[in-house]
C-alpha cells in the first residue's frame, strides 16, 4: 500500500516563507519530541506515572489501531472489532437506516469516514445499490428544531420497497457520559420515535435496534442496560472524544456503512510505524508541524487553510478543524483552522485568500486517482459555450490545472502552500490521514508547550446553558 505524501516546496521561500535553515533546525527539536511521543507517553500511561504536565495524557489514540486489530485477529468473533461486524452485518438484514447520536468528536469522525468512502449520494441509493448497507443520518449535534423534526418526518417515510426492514430504523448513540445535553436531549426524543414507530413489536425490536457506544457507567450505560441493549460498545479509556474516530466511536458507523475498518485500522498502522521510523526529512507528520509552526512564527500564518481538492473529502477538514481548534486553542495561541472545498470555494474565498490579509498558509489535500473513470467534458454539435477545444480533456485534467494555476496565484502574492497528496481515496489512505492528523496535532501541542488533550474552555457554555434553563450546574 502507498503512504500519502507531504509536498512543502510552495513553502520554502526565504521571501515570503521559510528557510530550509529554519526547517532543519525545527525538524532536530522534534525529532526528541517524536521520540518522548513514542517511547515515553506509553510507558506513562500504562503505569500511571504521568507527570503533572502531561495530564491528563488521552495518547491511547496512538497504539489503539495496533491494540484493536491484534485482539480481532487474535479472537475474532469475541474481540471487539468482531462484535462490531456482528451488530453490523445483523442490522443490514432488519433496517433500512440508522441515526447516529452524537456531538463533536462522538460524531464527526463516523461522519467524515461515511462521506469519504461512501457513495456521494448513498442515502438517496435503493437498498440493493446500497448492497443493503442502510442509509445513515447524525443528530444530536446541535438543538435545531426544524432539523430534528424533519429526519423525524424522513424516517416516518420508510425506504423505497416494500421489504419489512425498509420500514425500520435503528439508533446508534455515543457519548462517554450521556449527559452532554444536545446528544442527551435528541435520544430522548428519537427513542421515543422509534419505539412509536415499532408499535406493538417494541418489545421484541427496541434492545435490538438500540446500539450504545458510551463509558463503563454512566447514565447513557445505565439507560441502555435497562433497555436491556444487546450489545454496549465502550468509549475507550485514555481516548479523548476528538482523538476516538479509529476507536468503536467511529468504527461502528463505518461497519455498518460497509467501509473496510480493517483497512482503515491497516493504515494508521502504517502511519504510526512511519511516524516512530522515517527520518525527520522524510517523516510526513514532522514536516507538516514543522512548515506551519515556522510560517505562524515567521510570517503570522495563524489562519490555515485545509484546502481539500475532492468534495469528498470536507467532512475530514471539518474533524480537522474541531481537533486542531480543541487541542491547540489554549492559553491565548494556537493557529486558527479553517476547510475549504475547491474548486467551489475559489468563487467565494480565493479573492481574499489570494489578496486580503497574508496571515494564511494553504495545506492542499489532493488526490491522486479518482475511484471512478474519468469524465470527459465531450465535444458538442452546436459548440455553445467554446469548449470542443476542451472535448478530450477530462475532470481529472481541469482539476489538476486548477491547483497548479490557483498554487501560482497563491505564490505570486507571496502564499504559501503545501501539497499533502493522497494516492487515492481508499479506506487504507484515509485511515493514514487521520493518524497523521492526530499524531500531528499532539507533536505541536508539546512544541508549543501546550497539553494537547483536554478542553476545559468547553465546560464553561455548558454550565452557562444549564444555568440558563434553571438547573444546576452540577448536573
Amino acid at each position: 500500500m502507498k503512504l500519502l505524501a507531504l509536498d512543502p516546496r510552495g513553502a520554502l521561500d526565504p521571501r515570503t516563507g521559510i528557510t530550509t535553515s529554519q526547517l532543519d533546525e525545527c525538524l532536530r527539536q522534534l525529532e526528541a519530541i517524536r521520540d518522548d511521543i513514542v517511547e515515553l507517553d506509553p510507558q506513562q500511561y500504562l503505569s500511571g506515572e504521568i507527570p503533572l504536565e502531561k495530564r491528563p495524557l488521552d495518547a491511547r489514540f496512538s497504539w489503539l489501531p495496533s491494540e484493536i486489530l491484534g485482539d480481532y485477529r487474535t479472537s475474532p468473533e469475541t474481540s471487539e472489532l468482531g462484535r462490531i461486524f456482528e451488530v453490523a452485518n445483523r442490522l443490514h438484514d432488519q433496517v433500512d437506516a440508522v441515526v447516529v447520536l452524537g456531538i463533536g468528536g462522538s460524531y464527526m469522525g463516523a461522519r467524515a469516514l461515511m462521506e469519504s468512502l461512501c457513495h456521494p449520494y448513498h442515502n438517496e441509493l435503493k437498498r440493493g445499490p446500497r448492497g443493503s448497507k442502510p442509509r445513515m443520518y447524525f443528530e444530536g449535534n446541535n438543538v435545531d428544531n426544524d432539523a430534528s423534526q424533519g429526519l423525524l418526518e424522513r424516517l416516518a417515510h420508510g425506504g423505497y420497497g416494500d421489504d419489512p426492514a425498509e420500514s425500520r430504523w435503528a439508533l446508534c448513540v455515543i457519548s462517554k457520559s450521556g449527559g452532554t445535553m444536545e446528544t442527551a436531549v435528541a435520544f430522548r426524543q428519537f427513542l421515543a420515535a422509534l419505539r412509536r414507530s415499532l408499535g406493538d413489536q417494541a418489545p421484541q425490536w427496541l434492545s435490538q435496534l438500540v446500539i450504545p457506544v458510551t463509558g463503563e457507567s454512566g447514565k447513557l450505560h445505565d439507560l441502555a442496560t435497562a433497555l436491556g441493549c444487546g450489545e454496549i460498545f465502550s468509549v475507550p479509556e485514555g481516548v479523548g472524544g476528538r482523538f476516538s474516530v479509529l476507536s468503536a466511536v467511529g468504527l461502528l458507523p463505518a461497519a455498518m456503512l460497509g467501509i473496510d475498518c480493517v483497512q482503515l485500522l491497516e493504515g494508521a498502522i502504517a502511519m504510526n510505524e512511519h511516524f516512530a521510523a522515517a527520518a525527520p526529512s522524510q517523516n510526513v507528520v514532522l514536516q507538516y508541524v514543522a512548515v506551519n509552526h515556522l510560517l505562524e512564527k515567521h510570517r503570522g500564518a495563524t489562519i490555515r487553510v485545509l484546502s481539500a481538492w475532492s468534495k469528498s473529502l470536507e467532512s475530514i477538514g471539518l474533524w480537522y478543524d474541531q481537533l486542531l481548534a480543541e487541542s491547540l486553542g489554549k492559553e491565548g495561541i494556537g493557529a486558527t483552522p479553517l476547510t475549504t472545498v475547491n474548486t467551489r470555494d475559489l468563487h467565494s474565498r480565493h479573492q481574499q485568500h489570494q489578496q486580503g490579509r497574508g496571515d494564511k498558509v494553504f495545506n492542499n489535500l489532493i488526490v491522486q486517482t479518482p475511484r471512478q473513470d474519468p469524465l470527459p467534458v465531450g465535444h458538442s454539435a452546436l459548440d455553445h459555450d467554446g469548449l470542443n477545444d476542451l472535448a478530450e480533456k477530462t475532470l481529472p485534467d481541469i482539476m489538476t490545472a486548477a491547483i497548479r494555476g490557483t498554487n501560482d496565484a497563491l505564490h505570486a502574492d507571496g502564499r504559501p502552500t503545501t501539497n499533502i497528496l493522497l494516492p487515492e481515496i481508499d479506506a487504507h489512505v484515509v485511515g493514514q490521514l487521520l493518524q497523521m492528523l492526530m499524531l500531528a496535532t499532539v507533536v505541536e501541542g508539546r512544541l508549543l508547550g501546550i497539553n494537547p488533550y483536554g478542553q476545559p474552555g468547553v465546560e464553561q457554555y455548558k454550565q452557562n446553558m444549564n444555568r440558563n434553563l434553571g438547573r444546576g450546574t452540577s448536573r
